[in-house]
């Protein structure tokens, strides 16, 4: 353990797989230390990616240059995009993997990076000289110096494992915690807090009887998550299926609530707000006779399926109880019960954009320690991490998204200026700027980010500036030509569309409700001709962005509006409380967060418009 090396990651779960990777590609000598080699890129609970909001960061984070996506798309045995009947904004796409794929795809990635290297040890503490973080002490008596530290421990920091009212330490069931860690940052000043997740039961799938569900199937025509021309969508697929608890089902769970960490104090902690243990549902929502329970299978050659839905810490015989009542679980046999997790996370505003410590120098931290919950908010801060280490090591100026570029900027700015008491999970509504943030246009709001940090190949931009450069002839195209009435009205009725008077240019038809240029391509051939060439994909960027081409716009002069607070730096020497005339609220949070700009300022909770005025003119606006 004689090598410096110029980044060292701790853990390799899905913030720690991208840090690493990024890096590596970026040029550092980076050491990814991990607990298990043979865990690396676990799914530790649900086997899929993406969802809303969720889909839209991992594309991003394959435009660049991540690598999620592609793992993803490559272990996918079933792909949908979600909220289809809603407008782009909302389009989200999920897949479900085959989680020992992931892993394995994942570690071949990282193994094929020369600068990536491993060691297997637990990290107990950090080697600090004045105020910087030189590197990390281990298990094993190792002493390992780098100059740069990403922290990415997932739930393993003094992890404990609830099951009725047995309990024990590990990071997840067959794991072991990390121990040592979390109070070697308590002692230099960070601010520590617990939290809770949980996994439901994994059942035995030939002990299901599937005619009593309903099947789910993949989109008939599938897409995938990566730009990447030469990745394809997943042609085969696995059904997931869907079925429900009901009263007898919540009679019997309650019936354990005695027994339930939850209930009995065993739990301070706070779990994810949006994705509930089975008994916080029926006990929050006591007018609902049924939840839903859908049931994914956990990869192609396996017969181990995930209850979804039906996470729980009740005792194992109150759930093995409770789950036979459910239609289709009458015969089912457990492979291993579910299970609540608590472990320690910090304050994420401790942290600046790049997510570096405020404290120690050199010292990211990015995942779950940070207080959010998923692997795509994990994987999305390892990237910004790595990325970002890699460039202070460079010397470099930092890499720092905005809000109304991408959904991993609305991640990070709400983690470092609002912090979180619970688990953070995204949603579409988080995003001020959804019109602008969609998941189809992902590539062309940050693959130039990308290829200019050296993560996204030479071909991969290439390809990037093919696609919409044929999209912008496309557009121009088709605004310079007109409808016939003669051809297009009988298409218009079918659709309840009001049928044409005159000529009108075509994107003006377009934009109408219900109306699709393929379709209507069909009955003009010189409509046709403007998009001949366009794949699927390009076809419905096109589509949206002529069809929201107003909205867009409106949407973009906002950002710009907001952008201008962005531009105001607040000097580091103004004392705020000086400021008589702000709340003292905001002097407590302003001097806690230090924000660098007005529209940093203006987005902490606590700093009102009328302070966002008093800093103004105090910054001689």
């Amino acid at each position: 353990m004689n090598d410096k090396y110029d980044i060292i990651v701790v853990g390799a779960g899905h913030a720690g797989c991208e840090a690493a990777s990024s890096a590596g590609k970026m040029g550092m000598n980076v050491l990814l230390v991990t607990m298990n080699m043979n865990t690396i890129a676990q799914m530790s609970c649900n086997p899929a990616t993406g969802g809303v909001a969720k889909g839209q960061i991992v594309r991003e984070i394959d435009a660049l240059g991540g690598l999620s996506g592609i793992v993803s798309d490559r272990s996918s045995i079933q792909f949908r995009m979600l909220n289809r009947s809603k407008g782009p904004a909302m389009w989200s796409p999920r897949a479900q993997n085959d989680r020992f794929l992931f892993s394995k795809y994942w570690r071949e990635e990282l193994e094929a990076n020369p600068n990536v290297h491993f060691w297997q040890d637990s990290v107990t503490g950090l080697l600090i000289d004045g105020d910087s973080v030189i590197g990390v002490s281990t298990k094993l008596g190792a002493s390992i110096y780098g100059k740069k530290v990403v922290i990415t421990a997932g739930t393993f920091m003094n992890g404990l494992i609830h099951v009725g009212l047995n309990n024990f330490e590990g990071g997840r069931v067959g794991d072991e915690a990390s121990l040592g860690l979390s109070d070697s940052l308590t002692d230099f000043g960070f601010e520590m807090g617990r939290m809770k997740t949980g996994t439901p039961p994994r059942v035995d799938g030939r002990s299901l009887d599937y005619s009593k569900m309903e099947e789910q199937p993949g989109d008939e025509a599938p897409s995938k998550f990566s730009f990447d021309s030469k990745i394809k969508p997943v042609s085969n697929q696995r059904s997931c299926w869907i079925t429900y608890t009901n009263l007898e089902t919540h009679s019997i769970l309650e019936e354990g609530f005695d027994e339930s960490p939850m209930f009995t104090g065993r739990i301070k902690s706070l779990g994810p707000r949006y994705c509930p243990s089975i008994e916080d549902k029926i006990n929050r929502f006591k007018e609902r006779d049924r939840h839903q329970i859908f049931v994914e299978p956990e990869g192609w050659d396996t017969c181990e399926i995930y209850v979804n839905g039906f996470s729980t810490s009740l005792p194992m015989d109150t759930q093995f109880k409770a789950i036979k009542t459910i239609p289709g679980f009458e015969n089912v046999k457990f492979f291993r019960p579910g299970y609540a997790i608590e472990y320690d996370f910090f304050n994420p505003q401790g942290l600046d954009h790049t997510l570096c410590s405020k404290n120690l120098r050199n010292l990211y931290l990015a995942g779950q320690v940070n207080g959010t919950t998923g692997y795509e908010e994990a994987a999305a801060q390892g990237l910004v991490a790595g990325i970002n280490a890699s460039l202070s090591v460079k010397e470099k100026e930092p890499f720092i998204l905005r809000r109304d570029e991408s959904y991993i900027g609305v991640l990070i700015d709400d983690l470092v200026l609002k912090g979180t008491d619970e688990p953070y999970r995204m949603f579409t509504s988080r995003a001020e700027f959804r019109i602008l943030l969609r998941q189809d246009n992902a590539d062309a709001r940050l693959s130039q980010y990308g290829f200019e940090l050296g993560l996204l190949s030479k071909r991969r931009y290439e390809d990037f500036t093919i696609k919409y450069d044929k999209i912008s002839q496309a557009t121009d195209d088709i605004k310079s030509l007109s409808a016939d009435p003669k051809i297009l009205n009988t298409y218009l009725k079918d659709k309840n569309s009001s049928e044409l008077k005159q000529k009108m240019k075509y994107d003006k038809v377009i934009s109408r409700p219900n109306v699709h240029i393929q379709e209507m391509a069909l009955e003009d051939d010189k409509l046709n001709s403007t998009i001949i060439g366009l794949t699927s994909e390009e076809l419905e960027s096109l589509e949206i962005l002529i069809k929201y081409e107003g909205y867009i716009k409106r949407e973009k002069e906002v950002a710009e509006k907001m952008l201008r607070l962005e531009s105001v730096k607040i000097p580091a020497s103004l004392e705020f409380e000086k400021l008589s005339s702000l709340s003292s609220e905001a002097v407590e949070k302003l001097n806690n967060i230090k924000p660098q700009t007005i529209g940093e300022a203006s987005r902490i909770s606590g700093v009102s418009p009328a302070d966002v005025s008093v800093l103004l003119v105090a910054c001689g606006r």
